[in-house]
């Protein structure tokens, strides 16, 4: 049997977490946007067009251009998938950035974005898995 209000905090931490997922959703999405754009050459300049990046950012900016949105789909659905994805994207810009500073640039703001992100979905997560517990009597 579960506790008095036990029900409307799971369903109140399932929502909030539904709302992170979209919201981090949306972002990505338009990140992957932004690199669809510089592999498309809309922009003029050194990292807005493909074919006048270094080689490094030419490995980068196609993988991150399918990742994200891939990774905005799976968190919209919220599937576990979108989440695996959403980590894949925020290690390989945390070494990109963090990792090889004198290469792609000393950008923190997408990797501290992403490790924000993932840190409120991993407090949620585990908020949620301690009220499974107190419900279950452990």
């Amino acid at each position: 049997m579960k506790p008095i209000g036990a029900e409307s905090e799971e369903r109140l931490n399932r929502r909030l977490t539904i709302w992170l997922l979209r919201l981090f959703s949306v972002a990505l999405f338009w990140i992957g946007i932004g690199c669809w754009i510089r592999l498309v050459g809309i922009f003029d300049g050194p990292l807005s067009r493909f074919d006048l990046m270094p080689v490094w950012w030419k490995i980068a900016t196609p993988a991150l251009a399918v990742l994200y949105p891939v990774a905005a789909m799976g968190l919209w659905l919220p599937a576990t998938w979108g989440v695996v994805i959403w980590v894949l994207i925020a290690t390989t810009e945390v070494m990109m950035h963090v990792g090889f500073p004198h290469l792609f640039g000393p950008g923190l703001v997408l990797p501290a974005l992403h490790l924000f992100g993932l840190t409120m979905l991993l407090i949620l997560r585990l908020i949620g898995w301690r009220e499974k517990r107190r419900a279950r009597g452990y």
